[in-house]
């Protein structure tokens, strides 16, 4: 797994100790040994595990020499929630760090995959909002290194991520530039009631039975769309028309609600798309809108 190999097929000889390459992806005649490989971080939360602060991992990718520090931030949360940001090829999000000069962070908070299952767990139910609390202490950690610009912060993600960019957003805009929310849940509410049937127990589980008094309550008030005049940032929303699991509703109505706010908002709608963009001609489009929606916002002076 590297961010230089572009899902290739290895063969392990456990006699031989030794590794034989079988394939050999096209990158479009790319210069793989170019693309940065990312350094293990840990940057400690508010919380604390036997009287030490919690240490949360994160990967962080860091712009080739002929860009000089202090480097804007792109900070790019998982989905899942229970996945995992690990060092694999990182495909057109090449180009925002060896050509735009971003540095990107993808950090693994509480309730990431490959930690653990006390860790699993911290995110569940009631503790939801304890995710967003280690992205702000990201931020501290950022503003804390000469490399990194603290003053010109992206935040990003997609499924759960885009909740996660969202609520960042709502928490922390005064120390964002502008967020991009890619098939995310805006409302836990709406979306635990129009998300496709086999997949709502399972949410369930996770989130909390928004079908409890108590726990539609708290679902409602950790909801960005419920918090969303505290969105002050340029907001990117990127969704599929199809997506069985996070349904389309969820980002209009988030951008119906920024709109109303008179802040700016840029809505990417692909009608023959689901969850995710799989179409080559898709993806580049919304590449090359991304790109263009952080150059204008972020990298600006």
């Amino acid at each position: 797994m590297s961010n230089q190999l572009p899902g290739d097929v290895f063969v392990y000889d456990l006699l031989k100790n030794t590794t034989r390459r079988w394939t050999f992806s096209e990158t479009g005649g790319l210069d793989v040994a170019h693309f940065v490989e990312p350094k293990i971080v840990h940057f400690p939360t508010f919380d604390q595990v036997a009287g030490k602060p919690r240490e949360i991992p994160a990967l962080l990718y860091l712009p080739p020499a002929k860009f000089k520090p202090p480097y804007p931030v792109l900070v790019s949360i998982h989905g899942g929630p229970e996945g995992q940001a690990r060092p694999y090829f990182l495909d057109r999000n090449n180009y925002i760090i060896n050509e735009m000069g971003v540095a990107m962070v993808r950090p693994n908070v509480r309730g990431s995959d490959g930690y653990g299952r006390s860790y699993l767990g911290l995110d569940n139910d009631r503790q939801r909002e304890d995710t967003v609390r280690d992205i702000g202490a990201l931020l501290d950690w950022i503003a804390q290194r000469k490399d990194l610009d603290q003053n010109r912060v992206a935040v990003s993600g997609g499924s759960y991520g885009g909740y996660m960019s969202l609520a960042t957003m709502v928490h922390y805009s005064e120390r964002l530039r502008c967020g991009i929310d890619y098939v995310g849940i805006s409302n836990f509410v709406t979306f635990l009631k129009n998300t496709k049937d086999y997949r709502r127990d399972l949410r369930r589980v996770e989130y909390g039975d928004e079908r409890i008094p108590a726990m539609h309550d708290f679902l409602q008030r950790i909801s960005p769309l419920s918090s969303v005049e505290r969105i002050s940032v340029p907001l990117l929303v990127i969704q599929g028309a199809n997506d069985p699991r996070v349904p389309a509703s969820e980002a209009e109505q988030i951008v119906r609600k920024v709109k109303q706010g008179k802040r700016e908002v840029w809505y990417l709608l692909a009608k023959d798309e689901g969850h995710g963009f799989r179409k080559k001609k898709n993806k580049d489009f919304m590449n090359r809108v991304r790109i263009r929606f952080l150059q204008t916002h972020l990298l600006a002076p």
